[in-house]
């Protein structure tokens, strides 16, 4: 089991990475934005890696945190979920995004990723729910903006009412809230909000 790769960046595309260690080029596959951390060809990167044996093939796939691997895992334990759909899904949806998408139950954020359809947004949506918090991520989202009052809720209203769609507010407000802690108020959430948005 190959866990982590360091060497030079060899070369990038379709969603794949060469990195050349000690003259060996091991080829990984990416979501497409891990392949925009990866930096210039010639620069020495470091990958964590996930490795399927099958009987017709040995692949390896890339990650740029510990964060995205985690949830390639999580989402292939998902009945029509493989590997390239999950790396699929990570090219769309950042972890935090996914994490809001699943916490508010958001099946058309999902269905953003192209070979999902509504059946199985749904079931990820569905099976996912109980699991979001085990992976450190989205633990605000649960039960937070499901209420119609509060600071979260608020400031989502906020940011949609200023024209951006509920799951881009709810997972600005959720890395605001995240950055800020129990110290933010809705005035705070909402300018680091769009602060986040502008990104």
């Amino acid at each position: 089991m190959i866990a982590k790769l360091t060497g030079r960046l060899d070369s990038t595309g379709g969603g794949e990475a060469v990195v050349d260690v000690g003259g060996v080029g091991y080829l990984l596959f990416c979501s497409a934005r891990t392949l925009t951390q990866l930096g210039t060809v010639g620069e020495v990167v470091t990958l964590l890696t996930e490795t399927h044996v099958r009987e017709d093939h040995i692949h390896l796939y890339g990650f740029a945190t510990d964060i995205e691997r985690d949830w390639f895992r999580l989402l292939q334990s998902v009945q029509g979920v493989g590997a390239r759909m999950a790396l699929g899904v990570l090219s769309v949806l950042v972890p935090d995004e996914l994490a809001v998408a699943i916490g508010a139950q958001d099946k058309a954020s999902v269905q953003r990723v192209s070979g999902i359809g509504a059946k199985l947004a749904t079931r990820i949506v569905t099976e996912l729910a109980d699991k979001v918090p085990a992976l450190g991520s989205g633990q605000i989202i649960q039960g937070d903006f499901g209420d119609d009052s509060g600071p979260l809720s608020d400031a989502v209203s906020a940011l949609v009412n200023l024209g951006y769609r509920p799951a881009e507010a709810s997972t600005a407000v959720s890395v605001a809230a995240r950055d800020l802690g129990s110290d933010g108020g809705v005035g705070d959430l909402i300018r680091l909000g769009l602060k986040e948005l502008a990104r």
